[in-house]
């Protein structure tokens, strides 16, 4: 691949043309944007499905709903979701410790937090890109990126070829497109792996809870609709060789019955391996830019943390949001304009990957002292300012 550094302005009088790679959250955020300011956008992705049916639940705080309610699907987020303000802390027999109020990162006109089903936030998203106009392809991949002075050509797995002003790769934690220009850094894992369920939701049940100790790291469960919730137990990760997904049930069950609570009532419903979802935590973060030439990265394909934040979602969606931002205020689409994007996106983005990882390395580290709250805190406090 040619390592074009200059990206000419978009040709006078005519429409801008982009290549979304990926139809996860940020690549179906940022074709929204652009459609909106008219430039013309095909977005590509290699589920058939649109990955429309897969997880289980994601919590999204109060910058992801920002950047939502810029989409125009807010209201039909929250209908779907559960918003909550508060954060409680058990022991792992369920005693309640404490409960901690939520910091409310996108502001006091929304909720600090909303749980929602992961696969019907995916809908609202595919809903919204469908509606813009954009050109969608599914079972699609780019199979090779050729960069010159003037734009990229695309040749996709189905045989068709296409030319693009700029192309945004969103396709995810293990990017073939990050790997195709260059970029040589990959996610690597930081110890700890996740088993995830949907389940029916307890009575009771109107916040997350956490417990720490007991069979796991970390014991879990967030609403996500009037009648559901999603759970999950974080413990330290298995040579994934060594698990067989027709056991995945059996073992989130083992590790889910030393925790009180609501939790038997959850354990219940911990039967079908094929709806428990076990993954490592990674971590990612590209540095020095996200971009070569006229192909930019955004979401996790340039960063990627641990959930102990809550924030991966959200930080992905900034991309979109401010990317998009970028690209449509009329200057000229160059190096220049790319690197500003990193340049303007990568102390938050550090801020969250660090804090995540140090969270989760102060437990397998058996850090007793550990300023957990504070480091919270002083995160989600940063975030409340706009991307």
């Amino acid at each position: 691949m040619t390592d074009s550094r200059t990206l000419p302005q978009p040709p006078s009088g005519g429409t801008p043309t982009v290549l979304v790679i990926g139809g996860g959250a940020s690549g179906n955020a940022v074709t929204v944007l652009l459609r909106r300011a008219g430039i013309a956008v095909d977005l590509i992705e290699a589920r058939p499905d649109w990955n429309a049916t897969t997880g289980s639940g994601i919590t999204l705080q109060g910058n992801a709903l920002r950047v939502l309610r810029e989409l125009g699907v807010w209201e039909e987020t929250a209908a779907s979701g559960c918003a909550f303000g508060s954060l409680g802390v058990t022991a792992p027999d369920g005693t309640v410790l404490f409960v901690a109020e939520d910091i409310q990162t996108g502001g006091p006109d929304l909720p600090a937090t909303l749980g929602m089903q992961r696969p019907r936030l995916q809908q609202i998203l595919i809903d919204a890109v469908r509606a813009s106009g954009a050109r969608v392809r599914l079972g699609t991949t780019a199979e090779s990126l050729d960069q010159d002075a003037d734009g990229v050509s695309v040749r996709f797995s189905d045989g068709v070829e296409g030319r693009y002003d700029l192309v945004i790769a969103a396709d995810g934690l293990n990017s073939a497109t990050r790997a195709a220009i260059g970029i040589t850094a990959k996610p690597e894992p930081t110890g700890m792996a996740i088993w995830r369920i949907a389940a029916p939701r307890p009575a009771g049940v109107t916040r997350a809870d956490l417990s720490y100790g007991g069979p796991a790291y970390i014991a879990g469960y967030t609403p996500t609709s009037e009648n559901t919730l999603y759970a999950f137990v974080v413990e330290a990760c298995r040579d994934r060789a060594g698990v067989d997904p027709a056991d995945y049930a059996d073992e989130m069950r083992r590790l889910a019955r030393g925790y009180g609570g609501v939790w038997p009532e959850i354990t219940e419903h911990i039967t079908d391996p094929a709806k428990v979802n076990y993954t490592w935590f990674d971590r990612l973060l590209v540095e020095g830019s996200w971009h070569r030439g006229r192909v930019v990265l955004i979401g996790d394909a340039a960063h990627c943390c641990p959930p102990t934040l809550a924030q991966g979602a959200a930080m992905s969606l900034e991309d979109a949001l401010v990317l998009a931002e970028l690209l449509t205020c009329g200057r000229e689409w160059d190096d220049e304009l790319l690197q500003a994007y990193y340049e303007r996106r990568i102390p938050r983005v550090r801020r969250v990957v660090e804090a995540s990882v140090q969270i989760g390395r102060w437990q397998l580290d058996c850090v007793r002292d550990a300023d957990v709250a504070g480091l919270v805190g002083r995160t989600l406090t940063s975030l409340k300012e706009l991307p």
